[in-house]
């Protein structure tokens, strides 16, 4: 291995490694947890509950929405059904077939191993018609077949999340038929099951321990090569093991009690640093465009489809949003307080009043969700009601034209407009499918929600 950089320049080193890996480890560590154990056959892909191996190279369909209680994941839509599939494109290229939606909304987002959100496949950007895909990894080289899109993977770990809009409960069945029709095939046309693979444990989270840490990403960074920008920073990082032309062996040497205490020093700082830094990412308000108001919405980060070197943005949208999908396909403002400044909360009632002509600008759809600020969940409510939109049969409009929702706890007289809150605090996400560009260049801006008063 390389001679190891006196103690504090390794603490430092190894603060940089962890951003820059931080994404990589996500990407492993939810490989882990969402690939799944059966594949369609109902195979397990380990012998024991306990087994490390899952199902790559396969779809996983979730056919219905899931109500208060139901998810797994914080902050979940009620807008789409999610599919899933973790791919392993080492051993060459699959072919992803999608089916004809009839126009219906949907998106094939697809994430390398660093988290960049480097394809779109879907409704904005290739259509609605069947069609097939050709998926090839980094290294692949060979002729696509006629009638095949061509999408080249930046790594051969790839994650895709599918969404497929659905019209309330009524419609699951007609749009779960739809989501089966999303297939993963060899390039020979043969349906697969997906191949059995050891992804390793399932960690809960971050490691205390910094060696177990840049153990786990050693095995990333050999198993999905950073590209060729990001080469000569990686080669900074062989004093910690890391590098993909750096063997087991060499990776698992932990060096001197020093080194273990240098880049413990450093791990710890950035993983701290991380968070603080996440958070403040995600309460901020963005200023609006004048100077003479200021929205209480919390615009999230603008994403293309690649973090270029930008390692601290990407590692801070690794920890608080994997798997979002580029600004040019979908928008989430977070609402957490009042036109007042005042964090909402049951104990109070609130209107959120679009005026004529203002709502949300989308060419797909757009939604409002509400959730609980102690659990980050859907609200349990007597009309299983948990969103509200352009979609909403119930959604009256104003006399002028415009529309006003009605946010509280308990179901006021007329309940077209409603979205139950829960008893204590709440936040709300609008979710905007397609936005138009009026949400980039200023000249859109959310209404605040406004307090009407007590309960």
């Amino acid at each position: 291995m390389t001679t190891p950089a006196p103690d504090k320049t390794l603490s430092t080193l190894a603060a940089d490694a962890f951003v820059y890996t931080f994404p990589l480890f996500e990407m492993l560590r939810m490989r882990a947890a969402t690939a799944p154990r059966r594949n369609s056959q109902g195979r397990f892909a380990d012998d024991t509950r306990d087994g490390t191996r899952r199902w790559l190279n396969t779809f996983a369909h979730s056919p219905q929405l899931l109500k208060a209680g139901e998810s797994r994941v914080v902050t979940p839509n009620y807008d789409t059904l999610y599919s899933s599939a973790w791919l392993d494109l080492r051993q060459g290229p699959l072919v992803l077939q999608a089916p004809d939606t009839a126009d219906r909304y949907y998106v094939l987002g697809l994430l390398d191993a660093y988290t960049n959100p480097f394809a779109h496949l879907g409704r904005r950007t290739t259509g609605t018609r069947a069609q097939a895909f050709w998926l090839s990894g980094p290294d692949w080289e060979g002729t696509v077949p006629p009638g095949m899109h061509p999408v080249r993977c930046p790594t051969p770990m790839v994650w895709i999340i599918g969404r497929l809009l659905v019209d309330g409960e009524d419609d699951q069945p007609q749009a779960a038929a739809v989501q089966a029709g999303f297939t993963l095939t060899t390039p020979h046309g043969e349906d697969t099951t997906g191949i059995a693979t050891d992804v390793g444990p399932v960690l809960r989270g971050l490691p205390d321990d910094a060696q177990t840490y840049f153990a786990r990403v050693a095995e990333g960074l050999r198993e999905n090569p950073p590209p060729a920008a990001d080469a000569a920073f990686v080669a900074q990082l062989a004093p910690l093991g890391l590098g993909s032309d750096v063997t087991p062996a060499e990776a698992s040497n932990a060096g001197s009690a020093a080194h273990r205490d240098a880049v413990q020093a450093g791990y710890l700082r950035a993983r701290e640093a991380l968070a603080q830094s996440a958070r403040r990412l995600g309460r901020q308000p963005r200023e609006a465009e004048t100077s003479e108001t200021t929205s209480r919405w919390v615009m999230p980060a603008l994403l293309t489809e690649s973090f270029g070197t930008d390692y601290r943005t990407r590692a801070r949208i690794a920890l608080g949003y994997i798997g979002a999908l580029c600004s040019a396909e979908a928008v989430y403002p977070m609402a957490y307080e009042d036109a007042s400044g005042e964090p909402l909360s049951g104990a109070h009632r609130y209107r959120l009043r679009f005026a004529p002509g203002m709502l949300p600008p989308v060419d797909a759809f757009w939604s409002l969700t509400m959730y609980r600020t102690a659990d980050f969940m859907l609200v349990p409510n007597v009309l299983d009601r948990y969103a509200i939109g352009d979609r909403s049969q119930h959604l009256r409009r104003d006399d002028d034209g415009g529309v006003t929702l009605t946010i509280q706890h308990a179901p006021p007289t007329d309940t077209g407009n409603w979205l139950p809150a829960p008893a204590d605090g709440f936040y709300l996400c609008l979710r905007a499918y397609q936005p138009r560009a009026a949400w980039f260049d200023g000249s859109y801006r959310l209404p605040d929600i406004e307090r009407l008063g007590p309960a």
